[in-house]
């Protein structure tokens, strides 16, 4: 039986020059302007329709229904300026970025400019350790190295981290606020209108709690503040956690080619319509990795194209299930202390050094 042989670097280069080529012509990359109008103006009127029914509700705990709707409308603004921030919706690059500016701003409360230069490091180089900046060291730990480091309780939670992993999600719409708010007002910055950004970041917080102040008990205020920003960072955290977690690190001095390492460290989801609305697009991940432009209702149309290209390549396509992905990520999490010190060591990885 003859040995197949493995792809050349520059075997890998043209198999991604072929399928650029393959969805250019299939028009995958040609913007989608009644789609997204559309799903702006849905999502204005929805944040709006939720007010009115505030406002209309008054002082009753039925208000935490709206909250929890709030905190999905929210998500859903979130979803958008990620796409407007990838310039997946206009031609101009200047409309992209002031769509994903005011969405992200007045409707979402985070800085456009923070989460845009956080987000093009992890596209750059994801899962790279050292690099991506959503597998740094911090309440959850990504590699053995920073688990050997902890001792103590931190050390006990990081062995069972995989438990808390989705419970502490509730409270990352808190910290995607917190660091939104100290990137605006950071002097330091040499960010394009950092200032605007400050004024609409904090406007908008400032607003939200006012309302919420005077309009309702402080009690129940807070309830909902609290269930809000809970829905919203679980929801927004559970959208991207499926899409790299789980799958391997790359240590910082390893060499890939584009194609590799967006595609061996990305994993796709699959599912129903509420699946893609859920996750915003985001669970065509790998399609999202290779052409970050290509506007989201045209990722699944790209999925077959790329898993073709991925299998004449030889490098791995890998989909699986939601309630699958989740459970990957918990075990991930739960077994870093216990894998190779190399990260990357893995029959996988292996064959492509």
């Amino acid at each position: 039986m003859p040995v197949r042989q493995r792809p050349s670097h520059e075997g890998f280069v043209s198999a991604y020059t072929d399928l650029a080529k393959d969805v250019r012509e299939a028009g995958l990359l040609g913007r989608r302007h009644l789609y997204y109008w559309t799903e702006i103006t849905v999502a204005v009127l929805s944040f709006a329709g939720i007010w009115v029914v505030f406002a209309v509700l008054g002082d009753s705990w039925f208000q935490l229904l709206l909250a929890g709707a709030l905190g999905v409308v929210v998500t859903q603004f979130g979803f958008l300026g990620h796409d407007a921030a990838h310039r997946q919706m206009f031609d101009s690059a200047a409309w992209n970025a002031w769509t994903a500016r005011i969405l992200a701003g007045v409707f979402a409360g985070l800085s456009f400019s923070w989460w845009r230069a956080k987000h093009s490091r992890h596209h750059q180089g994801p899962n790279r350790a050292g690099y991506d900046p959503d597998i740094a060291p911090g309440a959850i730990s990504f590699t053995p190295d920073v688990i050997a480091a902890r001792t103590g309780l931190s050390g006990w939670l990081a062995h069972r981290q995989g438990w808390f992993f989705f419970p502490l999600l509730a409270l990352e719409g808190a910290n995607l606020h917190v660091s939104s708010v100290r990137a605006t007002l950071d002097r330091s910055s040499t960010e394009p209108w950092r200032r605007l950004e400050a004024f609409l970041v904090v406007t908008r917080l400032t607003a939200y709690v006012a309302v919420l102040v005077w309009f309702l008990p402080l009690g129940l205020a807070a309830a909902f503040l609290a269930t809000q920003m809970a829905v919203f960072g679980f929801c927004l955290g559970a959208a991207f956690a499926p899409a790299h977690k789980g799958m391997p690190i790359v240590p910082a001095t390893m060499k890939l080619d584009f194609f590799r390492r967006q595609v061996m460290v990305s994993r796709n989801v699959h599912g129903s319509p509420l699946v893609d609305f859920a996750l915003g697009g985001l669970n065509y991940q790998i399609e999202h990795h290779l052409f970050p432009n290509m506007p989201r209702p045209n990722l699944k149309r790209a999925r077959p194209l790329v898993r073709a290209h991925c299998e004449r390549a030889g490098i791995p396509y890998t989909e699986v299930g939601l309630v699958h992905s989740y459970a990957l990520v918990v075990g991930y999490l739960n077994n870093v202390g216990l894998r190779a010190r190399d990260p990357f060591d893995c029959p996988l990885a292996g064959r492509w050094r």
